[in-house]
């Protein structure tokens, strides 16, 4: 049996709006200190398609309209809503006030890993992705309510932080489907 790549026609698109007008998922992206404009415009490509409700663009990230995160966001920067905060832990402090379950995607002494992790019914969760070279700042993981591991196997000890976005909301969509 020959099999066939869709027509971009045929994937059934939405646009922005109706992105946008969709129900909210009850998960939120931040990203914490993020220097790549790459990274960010990934960001948002992979927030749009596992349908996160906002990005928040923390400390020296890009923020649109920029040509390097168009680049990478090929147009997501439009759909999923943004707010740049100079601090992450305003960011933090804003999640928490309005129920957001804070979680910092990093390795540390009492990390859970992800496999191993299942977001509670009608949880709302706020997931916060590091710097490429520092990742989550400190502070950042102390305001925490926990921290999430990407369980790993090889000679490195961390994933570019484009792709730790795309494991984590993957894991996160699917767990949220089969609620």
């Amino acid at each position: 049996m020959k099999d066939r790549k869709l027509l971009n026609i045929e994937l059934g698109r939405i646009s922005p709006e109706e992105y946008r007008s969709l129900p909210e998922s009850g998960l939120v992206v931040v990203l914490d200190n993020i220097r790549s404009a790459h990274n960010v415009g990934s960001a948002f490509r992979t927030a749009d398609a596992f349908k996160a409700d906002k990005v928040w663009l923390c400390g020296i990230c890009a923020v649109p309209p920029s040509a390097e995160i168009h680049k990478s966001a090929l147009g997501a920067e439009d759909s999923v809503p943004w707010e740049h905060v100079s601090d992450t832990l305003e960011a933090v402090a804003k999640l928490k006030a309005a129920g957001y379950t804070v979680v910092a995607v990093e390795q540390t002494v009492h990390s859970v890993g992800l496999d191993a992790f299942r977001p509670e019914p009608g949880g709302r969760y706020a997931l916060v992705f590091g710097n490429e070279v520092e990742g989550v700042c400190q502070d950042v993981v102390d305001a925490s309510d926990l921290s999430l591991e990407i369980p790993q196997a090889g000679t490195k000890h961390s994933l570019n932080v484009s792709v730790a976005v795309g494991v984590v909301l993957w894991h996160f969509f699917c767990q949220k489907r089969q609620l």
